[in-house]
């Protein structure tokens, strides 16, 4: 029996060590977007809407090699986000819900999420790929890149939405009355999403807080965003560890 015991912890051990190297790379990953995010010359302030195509022309010209170095970081690093909002997924699937479509459908809008992100900043190279290009093509991939990163927040709206209603559907596992979650993380996640969802007149508004540039579209976006990773992160952690009490291999 213990043997058997044995056998039986040893896989739930295993995807619990995972789980948690999977949480505790995304401290890494953040600092090293950050420093991507801060070396990008158009971000701080970021670049407005009606600047000219020789303004944005020479803002290539003259900042090719941080502007290369910022987004072939993004590029590279970016993705390693995924794991932690996989994380999120298998936590879903261990709620009480009848299904795991709302699992499902918040893993493809976070992969939807990030292929739309790394469309953005291959954007963002090629319009820093050539000096000499018109500087009306060059203002053009400009708004390309801008309006690709600001604008699509569908995927994000609908993640944030779809682990509320997870949330709030989940009432405990094996009889057991306790959820993964905290109602009050439901509340939290249709909020941020709610907060980035006006992001999405960047598409269409050339000035005001829902430029691309806007304090809505931009800083109240990525405000929400990085809000959203880092509150989780310690909802996570807390998580697993009460899965490693309930698994029996932590006291």
């Amino acid at each position: 029996m213990q043997i058997l015991a044995a056998a039986e912890e040893l896989p739930r051990t295993s995807a619990l060590k995972a789980q948690l190297v999977c949480l505790r790379i995304t401290p890494a990953v953040g600092a090293i977007l950050l420093v991507a995010f801060v070396a990008f010359p158009g971000f701080l302030p970021p670049m407005a809407p009606d600047m000219s195509p020789a303004e944005v022309a020479t803002f290539y010209t003259e900042n090719t090699a941080m502007i290369r170095f910022s987004m072939l970081t993004y590029n590279l690093c970016a993705i390693m986000l995924l794991p932690f909002f996989m994380l999120i997924v298998v936590q879903m699937k261990r709620m009480a819900t009848q299904t795991h479509v709302l699992a499902y459908c918040y893993l493809t809008a976070v992969v939807s999420g990030a292929t739309i992100f790394a469309l953005a900043d291959i954007f963002f190279l090629v319009a820093a790929f050539r000096r000499d290009r018109d500087p009306e093509l060059v203002q053009l991939l400009n708004d390309l890149a801008w309006i690709t990163l600001v604008a699509p927040v569908g995927m994000l709206v609908a993640q944030n939405l779809l682990l509320a209603a997870a949330v709030f559907f989940d009432t405990g596992r094996h009889g057991s009355p306790r959820p993964v979650f905290g109602r009050w993380v439901g509340y939290f996640a249709a909020l941020t999403g709610l907060a980035m969802a006006p992001a999405a007149a960047a598409a269409v508004a050339s000035s005001g807080p829902l430029a691309w540039n806007g304090a809505v579209s931009f800083w109240l976006r990525i405000a929400a965003f990085a809000s959203f990773v880092a509150v989780m992160f310690f909802v996570l952690r807390n998580t697993l560890h009460r899965q490693a009490i309930d698994d029996g291999i932590a006291s």
